[in-house]
């Protein structure tokens, strides 16, 4: 009986919430960047709503060669190679986002995965194998994300259409 429960143990997954979207939660680390950067005029905003939740909102623009909001957290690199996925308690617009990672957050790329939003709240699960390396829009000729070492996650509406947005999110766990 021993045996099986040291077994047990390590293939136990460990789950743990990488950030609680709350009135308490410290913002600091969490940074809007849009296509301003490239002279675009789209402009996002992040508050923490009456009900406690993280509101990303704003406009997508395409002048100036513009068509980009998204949303940031760095943090320290946490060793993440007993996990194997992201959960994400959300709401959105019904509008497709991207969740964007980097193992560490001066990587130029980033692994990314699509997901669409329902209107209603939800909870996305996105595997580490399925976050496939990306640059600027183009997909790189690497392998997809390794899941050994997370820096940095992130959120991205780019439809290549001019729109307004809204994502709320409540829970970001790995698992």
């Amino acid at each position: 009986m021993q045996a099986f429960f040291q077994l047990f143990i390590c293939f136990a997954v460990q789950q743990f919430v990488l950030f609680d979207f709350n009135k308490d939660a410290d913002m600091r680390n969490w940074n809007v960047v849009d296509d301003g950067v490239m002279g675009g005029l789209s402009a996002g905003r992040l508050r923490i709503n009456e009900a406690g939740h993280a509101a990303f909102t704003g406009t997508v623009s395409l002048e100036n060669n513009g068509g980009f909001s998204s949303l940031r957290y760095y943090f320290k690199p946490l060793e993440t190679s007993s996990q194997s996925k992201f959960l994400i308690r959300l709401k959105g617009d019904g509008k497709n986002y991207q969740f964007r990672v980097k193992s560490r957050a001066n990587e130029y790329y980033s692994y990314i995965c699509d997901f669409k939003t329902s209107g209603d709240w939800q909870t996305i699960e996105i595997p580490f194998d399925i976050l496939y390396p990306s640059f600027r829009g183009r997909t790189l000729n690497m392998p997809n994300y390794p899941g050994k070492q997370l820096g940095e996650i992130g959120f991205l509406i780019g439809n290549k259409k001019e729109e307004s947005f809204r994502l709320e999110l409540d829970k970001i766990m790995i698992e």
